[in-house]
């Protein structure tokens, strides 16, 4: 089968073709020619205004609901959600019913998503059943096709349990993954502890209880080995404490959620539960800091976080709503609006290293594995935009410049 797009500017500075606006002919999945007006008849044209390509866009912290909460999210609507925002690959949390904690679980999370045109990895749950008391099968997972371990959204309390398992993980090479919340300083709290929450009358969550968790965690990858992976930091404090782990050559990386880079809690003031979220969104000098750890490469790659909510949970007062927020749609669309649209490529593809995943660089001879989009038109991200069954999306009614127009991968194509 050949696929021809037209008139496209490659941004990917792996490639010789870096920001030149050529025409790219894909037969049977490898990309085979790249130059200027290529003449060939294709069973498929791509052609758009403004078109941009780029390497695969990589998401490490998806979460769908299947198997057990098909309701917010099926893998199969997940996937082509992720393609339809510009994914090729993304990393799919363990927070299903029953959860992702044994070979089987993950072969068969597996086995749905085989022939899909995104690529997913699945992370295992680091502990049993994600309760924090025992190790799970870590190795076993591993084989079956497990590219990390944690538990989402949940601190490892027990700092032996993560000694043991950063210990143990060193034997398979894996990848172990630490929410950094210190829950018994966060108590009730739900939203960032500041102004905001004293004026609204919400609970609060210091930077504290983010920062406790990350200089714990630092010491004990510092004592043990081995290799850690911190999701979602949201603090300036959190920047510094892994820069310095960084200086010091710990093999730690972090990731940090496109929302927490560009909102803060000033969102508060309607009381929308879409912005109720895990780590908070926090003060304008935090997003500062955490944007300039991005750009100095403290901060290793950007996630959407993308966590679909079904209304029953999230159209609820703000007390009882559920943490979350869908992110994949909104994604590039977000970045685009505070960085070029060469860093937001730069971010969305960074990563896939850490999770052992193959980059594949946009070069003749290579299998496609593209990212479509445009970069200059300026739209209001609405419902009409979302393509998740869930609609929690923090990013409605903002201003978003760019969009995603779909993907280009080995086993297909699909573009909105």
């Amino acid at each position: 089968m050949k696929l021809l797009i037209k008139s496209a500017t490659i941004l990917d500075r792996q490639s010789e073709f870096h920001k030149k606006t050529v025409d790219i002919l894909i037969e049977n999945g490898i990309i085979t020619k790249i130059a200027p007006g290529i003449k060939t008849k294709a069973r498929q044209n791509i052609s758009f205004n403004d078109l941009h390509v780029s390497r695969g866009w990589f998401d490490s912290s998806v979460s769908f609901g299947e198997p057990g909460f098909e309701e917010r999210e099926t893998i199969v609507n997940g996937l082509d959600t992720a393609a339809k925002s510009g994914f090729t690959t993304i990393a799919l949390n363990p927070n299903t019913s029953p959860v992702l904690d044994n070979n089987g679980s993950i072969t068969s999370v597996l086995s749905k998503a085989r022939t899909h045109q995104v690529s997913l990895h699945p992370v295992g749950a680091l502990t049993v059943k994600s309760q924090g008391v025992d190790l799970a099968e870590l190795f076993d997972m591993q084989q079956a096709g497990a590219i990390a371990f944690g538990d989402y959204k949940k601190p490892v309390g027990n700092p032996n349990l993560l000694k043991l398992a950063l210990q143990y993980a060193q034997n398979f090479d894996a990848l172990i993954q630490s929410f950094p919340q210190e829950n018994r300083i966060a108590g009730n709290g739900m939203v960032n502890e500041h102004y905001q929450s004293t004026m609204l009358g919400l609970k609060g969550i210091p930077g504290l209880a983010e920062e406790l968790q990350i200089a714990r965690d630092l010491y004990l990858l510092e004592y043990t080995g081995g290799k850690l992976h911190i999701p979602t930091i949201s603090t300036e404090k959190s920047v510094k404490l892994i820069k310095e782990a960084k200086k010091k050559g710990l093999d730690v990386s972090c990731s940090v959620a496109i929302h927490n880079l560009i909102l803060t809690d000033e969102l508060l003031n309607e009381f929308n539960t879409n912005a109720k979220l895990l780590p908070p969104l926090r003060t304008k000098k935090d997003v500062k800091a955490l944007i300039k750890g991005l750009k100095d490469g403290t901060i290793d790659m950007v996630t959407s976080d993308h966590t679909p909510i079904d209304t029953e949970h999230k159209k609820v007062e703000f007390d009882n709503a559920l943490y979350g927020s869908i992110g994949l749609e909104s994604a590039f669309g977000a970045l685009n609006t505070i960085f070029t649209p060469e860093e937001s490529v730069e971010f969305l593809t960074r990563g896939k290293e850490r999770f052992k995943i193959k980059d594949i660089s946009i070069t003749e001879g290579n299998p496609a594995n593209l990212s479509l989009f445009e970069v200059k038109k300026e739209s209001v991200f609405g419902v009409d935009h979302i393509f998740s069954t869930s609609k929690n999306s923090i990013f409605l009614d903002h201003k978003l410049k760019g969009r995603a127009l779909g993907i280009v991968t080995k086993n297909g194509s699909l573009s909105v």
